[in-house]
This record gives C-alpha cells, sequence and structure tokens, in this order.
C-alpha cells in the first residue's frame, strides 16, 4: 500500500511532497516519486499523516470503563479513541481491591491478542498517598507491602506502568522490582519531599503521573522553601512527564512552563480520560463507587469537588498544545507519538521511519482526525 499526496509529520519537521509504502505492516519505504505500476494507493488529499498516537492512561470512553474487564467494554474503549487518533494504549485501572486489579489486569493480557491497540495494563493504584488520592478511592489505598507485591506482580507480564507514590513504605523497593522487570515505575498521587522523589530515581522511577496534578510542590519546611514531587520532575532531565492537555486540568500559563522545562521530548501527551469520555454533557457515569457527570467538557466527581479524569482523546490535546500553548504542530505530535513510545521503550512505535509499524492518524488541516490505521500486535514484537 502506499500513501500519497500527504503532508508527513516527523519528530523535527513537516515535510510535503513525499510518498510513503507500507510492507507487511511496516513503513518499507518514504521517498518521493517511488510509486509502483498496479499498487493500492491512498491519496491523502493534502491532509498530514502523522504516526499513530500513544496514550499511556485511558481509563474509559463511551459510558465504559476499564475495571469492567471484559473484551466488549475494551473494544468500546479502544474504538472511541481511534477516532481521536490513538492507535497505541494502555488500559488503565484504579485504586480497587487488589484482587479486583488483578482480575482486570488479567483480561487484559487476554485482550491484547484480539484488539490491536492495547499494549498493556497501567496499574494506577493502590499504593499511592491517602494525602493525594483526587479521584481514587482513598479505603482501598495500600501500603506496598510483600503480600499484595507478590499478589500483583503475578499478573506482570501484561503490566507495562505502575503510578505509586515513592515517599510510602517498601516504595523504594517496589520501584527497584518493577525496573528490573521493565515496568515503568511512574510517581504519582504523591506527597513525596524532594528527598523522596529522589531517592525514587535513583531506584529507577522515570515518569511522572499527571504532571500538576495531585502531586506534593514546593513547601516550607524547618524554614526552608523545600521542593515536592513536582519540582523535582521539572528538573530532572531524565524524567518523563505526563501532562492532561485539555484544558481543564492544567492552565496554559502552566503547560508552556512544562514545555519550556521539559520540551517536547519530555512530555507525554495523555488523556486520563474516563467512561465520560463520548458522552453528552449532563451524563451520568461512574468512577469505581463514585458518582460522576459530563460538564462543560469534562468529567467531574458529582459534587463537582474533584476532576474524575478528562473527556478528552489524543487529538483534541494535541490541538490544544497548537492553539493554546503555541507549541508547533511536529511537536505536539511528538508528544503523542515518539516521546511516549521512547519513554516505554517501545522501538517500534513511535515515528515515521523505514522500519517502523505502520500505524498512523491521518489529520486535516484543521487538526481533525480523518481516518485511523493500527498494525496488528503480531506485527509488534517489542514489549
Amino acid at each position: 500500500m502506499l500513501f500519497t499526496n500527504g503532508r508527513l509529520i516527523f519528530s523535527d519537521r513537516s515535510e510535503d511532497d513525499l510518498s510513503l509504502r507500507v510492507e507487511d505492516g511496516k513503513i518499507a519505504e518514504i521517498g518521493g516519486d517511488i510509486s509502483r505500476r498496479g499498487e493500492e494507493t491512498i491519496d491523502l488529499q493534502g491532509n498530514y499523516l502523522a504516526p499513530g498516537f500513544i496514550d499511556l492512561h485511558v481509563h474509559g470512553a463511551a459510558g465504559r470503563d476499564t475495571m469492567e474487564g471484559t473484551l466488549d467494554a475494551f473494544r468500546a474503549i479502544c474504538a472511541y479513541h481511534a477516532s481521536g487518533g490513538t492507535t497505541s494504549l494502555c488500559l488503565t485501572t484504579i485504586t480497587a481491591p487488589l484482587e479486583e486489579i488483578t482480575r482486570v489486569v488479567r483480561a487484559i493480557a487476554a485482550a491484547m491478542a484480539e484488539i490491536p491497540q492495547i499494549r498493556g495494563a497501567h496499574v494506577e493504584g493502590p499504593f499511592i498517598s491517602p494525602e493525594k488520592s483526587g479521584a481514587q478511592a482513598s479505603q482501598f489505598i495500600v501500603e506496598p507491602r510483600e503480600e499484595f507485591v507478590r499478589q500483583l506482580l503475578a499478573e506482570s507480564a501484561a503490566i507495562r506502568r505502575v503510578t505509586l507514590a515513592p515517599e510510602r513504605p517498601d516504595a523504594l523497593d517496589l520501584i527497584a522490582r518493577l525496573t528490573t522487570l521493565g515496568i515503568a515505575a511512574s510517581g504519582g498521587h504523591s506527597a513525596a519531599w524532594d528527598e523522596e522523589a529522589r531517592a525514587a530515581f535513583e531506584c529507577g522511577m522515570r515518569q511522572i503521573t499527571h504532571t500538576f496534578n495531585c502531586m506534593s510542590s514546593m513547601r516550607r519546611r524547618d524554614g526552608v522553601r523545600t521542593a515536592g514531587l513536582l519540582e523535582f520532575a521539572l528538573s530532572e532531565p531524565e524524567i518523563f512527564c505526563e501532562l492532561i492537555a485539555d484544558g481543564h486540568h492544567v492552565s496554559t500559563t502552566l503547560m508552556r512552563m512544562l514545555y519550556r522545562a521539559k520540551g517536547a521530548g519530555g512530555i507525554c501527551l495523555v488523556t486520563d480520560a474516563t467512561a465520560g469520555a463520548g458522552l453528552p454533557n449532563e451524563s451520568r457515569f461512574s468512577l469505581g463507587d463514585k458518582e460522576c457527570v459530563v460538564r462543560d467538557g469534562a468529567c467531574w466527581l458529582a459534587d463537582g469537588s474533584a476532576l474524575a479524569g478528562s473527556a478528552a482523546r489524543m487529538i483534541d490535546l494535541v490541538r490544544q498544545m497548537v492553539a493554546q500553548v503555541g507549541v508547533p504542530l511536529h511537536e505536539a505530535v511528538r508528544m503523542a507519538t515518539e516521546t511516549p513510545a521512547r519513554a516505554m521503550e517501545w522501538k517500534n512505535k513511535g515515528t515515521l521511519a523505514e522500519g517502523m509499524d505502520a500505524d498512523f492518524a491521518v489529520l486535516s488541516p484543521e487538526l481533525e482526525v480523518v481516518r485511523t490505521f493500527a498494525v496488528s500486535q503480531a506485527s509488534s514484537p517489542d514489549r
């Protein structure tokens, strides 16, 4: 198959007058006049061709939730997010009894062979801080004691990320074990002090969950202004920062500050979408045992006390970064593609280059998704 007459978005630029050939689920060739007689051709009609978006933090969509743990729910979630250009995602659990979390992780493992978009599970909680629980169910928060860790890691084949609070007892040991297993440890829902964040980094933590949200910031201790997890993440070049750039979770000024600190190579756009994504305004849905509502394009706890994830798709975040933050299009796309792929060490994903998986999002000049292409996982053996 040959894609022609498009504007290709690379990590460092956009370029016209190039064609791209796909063979056996991989990008085989990129160039000018590379057409072959009789070849199947897709005319992009001047639209952009971007790598497929990668969302590392997805709880749900279209009234369905990852915690349902069913193939039907997973299909609905993935179909909705494909409409926003997402071709790879981590279905994300919430803080719940460990038996429930492991049940869902097993269901995700089984679904990976059926649904090409699913790359594995992101376990958000239960090893988080009660002080920074946000919309998570605080009654199910536990310390990462050995019996709990052993129960969770029995499902490690499908787990790709774990969000935890690095200051919790035994959290450093867990971070080191996750790192050894090739599972990303991400600091989040945390009240950590600067030195606790640094200790987690030294044990292998290289990611931060929904930057600015549910995390410690600068505080006074013994008369001295001391950094929290936020400032540590901003100052450490090797840390990848999630950003929910939906226009509700983080102000434009804070998004600009993060962009200035980390650049496109350090920011992973994530939706943190919950079951309310794709539902009409004032629709009701549940997040665990909490009643939530869609209001003014965002998802809230029904009492309005806190945001409950987002109602966004990845294309909405890319558009927000371009229109409101002033980021060049190729850099906004990089935050949704190459950077999360690099953060997760997914070597076959995230860029338009020969040998990479043929995951694509076709975008209009107005940055609407025209069409999404996702390669089967059988063509993509990296973890």
